[in-house]
């Protein structure tokens, strides 16, 4: 593991959501102090669920400026905002429906356009609008967060992937032939690694093999790719998951 990452463990899946939502109030209200908004990415998947459930509820949703928070999404799955396998409803069941966040500060991707590298632009474009920047900026969020798959997969990053090799595009469409849902849409890592902090959530003893070899830092794994170059990396693990580390510190 690199000297600017650190390893968090929590008892359980709960302590990982309780500390999550801890996080996340902090990076909102230190943002908006320093800069009048806060800028947060979404992970999908089942892990972050507990975490945006816990958010939705007292104390911490009473802690966020939701009025000024801007959410975003890492990744997506090729199909409409209501399918049962879409990152969004998850979030949007989990979270955005049970907070005063305004519809107009949610920027989904579009999975459900047929042309997926068409929807990737456009996912691009709406990042530069919502964060302002100019033609070769990369936008940088507050907050990222991202899950970790058996695989060393993050986003819809997966091994051998050619997004892997994306260097100017934030947005890119990928095709990922083993999933169920081969088609998807992903931030790159060029806006990964631009972000302010970098929080990786990890639960369940199947992880533990993929979590050590994701802190080695001599692994060549998609989460080993993501290293922000002026930010903070931040691995929150339960105790089954870092059940073969020899690092971290507890919740």
């Amino acid at each position: 593991m690199g000297s600017d990452a650190s390893v968090t463990i929590c008892a359980d899946a709960n302590g990982l959501a309780e500390s999550t939502a801890q996080l996340v109030v902090e990076a909102a209200n230190e943002a908006v102090e320093a800069r009048g908004r806060f800028m947060l990415c979404l992970a999908g998947g089942e892990t972050p669920r507990a975490s945006y459930a816990r958010l939705a509820c007292s104390p911490y949703s009473a802690r966020i400026p939701w009025d000024r928070t801007w959410i975003f999404f890492g990744d997506e799955r090729a199909v409409p905002p209501d399918d049962a396998d879409s990152n969004y409803r998850m979030a949007h069941e989990a979270l955005l429906s049970r907070v005063p966040v305004a519809p107009a500060q949610v920027v989904r991707m579009r999975g459900e356009d047929a042309d997926a590298e068409a929807a990737a632009a456009a996912y691009a474009v709406a990042l530069a609008d919502a964060f302002g920047t100019r033609r070769g900026e990369l936008p940088r969020f507050d907050l990222v967060l991202l899950g970790l798959g058996v695989d060393g997969h993050t986003a819809s990053l997966f091994p051998n992937s050619p997004v892997l090799l994306e260097r100017f595009r934030s947005v890119a469409a990928a095709h990922v032939a083993a999933a169920q849902i081969p088609e998807r849409l992903t931030l790159t890592f060029p806006v990964l690694n631009a972000a302010a902090r970098v929080l990786f959530l990890v639960t369940g003893a199947e992880k533990a093999k993929i979590l050590r070899k994701a802190l080695d830092e001599r692994a060549t794994l998609p989460a080993t790719m993501v290293r922000p170059t002026d930010g903070e990396l931040i691995w929150l693990v339960d105790r089954a998951a870092a059940a073969l580390l020899q690092v971290g510190q507890a919740c």
